[in-house]
């Protein structure tokens, strides 16, 4: 217990848990909670997997701060500014990101209904201060994610070679337990581009759905092959992946 003569700022930090900074406790608790507030809450989503992140605030103590998240879907139009009270009776808590030390947590199977709109949040608790709530923006991964390019394997034939293209896979799975390609979510095309590296030349082998491709090489000659997926839907690409160089000679073809 205090002693009932009065104190100085200083005198009544001495009997505080020094578990923050020491110039926060000459604050009112209102700083403090905004001091410890999460910042840039957000998602980032690649092949449909979906992790949120954010950033601690600028009171952040390593092993002493503790994270909490909920998220929920949203159906209709949220308000013009957030509010604590909006949506508060839909949040979920996410059990294993419920007091957790690290600044992400993996919302994939949360966020499998693809084609719906979500939101996350997360508090921080220090030291017993509890900060408000920080949110994310609306969120749609089927929009917003992050298409990877396709996998590349080359079957020589003769003077020709046979090109296999894969999709990527989603991380959610199928009745049989396989993970299902994107092409279940998205109408996929393959772009695929030759590059002569002596010629300094590229131009596009084939676009369309197969998955294999037949393209004839000049023996001797270097090329390097790039293959990238297009999403018609959201007129988006992703990056592209590359096989260099393979060389057709009389005993076979080198990669």
């Amino acid at each position: 217990l205090l002693p009932n003569h009065a104190h100085s700022p200083l005198e009544i930090v001495h009997y505080l848990p020094l578990t923050l900074p020491f110039s926060l406790y000459l604050n009112s608790p209102i700083d403090l909670r905004e001091s410890l507030k999460v910042q840039r809450v957000e998602f980032q989503s690649f092949n449909l997997q979906s992790i949120l992140h954010w950033l601690p605030g600028s009171a952040f103590t390593h092993n002493n701060t503790v994270y909490f998240v909920q998220y929920k879907i949203s159906h209709g139009i949220p308000p013009l500014y957030y509010s604590f009270e909006y949506g508060q009776k839909e949040w979920t808590n996410k059990e294993e990101c419920w007091g957790i030390y690290e600044i992400f947590c993996d919302l994939t199977n949360e966020t499998s209904d693809v084609e719906e709109p979500y939101y996350g949040r997360v508090k921080a608790t220090s030291a017993h201060i509890h900060t408000p709530w920080s949110m994310t923006k609306r969120f749609s991964p089927w929009l917003e994610t992050k298409i990877g390019p396709p996998s590349i394997s080359v079957i020589q034939s003769g003077r020709s070679i046979q090109l296999i293209l894969q999709a990527p896979n989603s991380p959610y799975k199928d009745r049989k337990g396989r993970n299902k390609s994107l092409k279940d979510y998205y109408d996929l095309i393959y772009r695929v581009f030759i590059i002569n590296n002596s010629q300094d030349m590229k131009r596009k082998l084939y676009e369309g759905t197969n998955e294999k491709i037949e393209m004839d090489i000049k023996p001797g000659a270097n090329y390097c092959v790039a293959a990238e997926m297009y999403l018609f839907e959201l007129n988006r690409s992703s990056e592209s992946t590359e096989i260099c160089t393979f060389k057709i000679q009389r005993n076979g073809m080198y990669i």
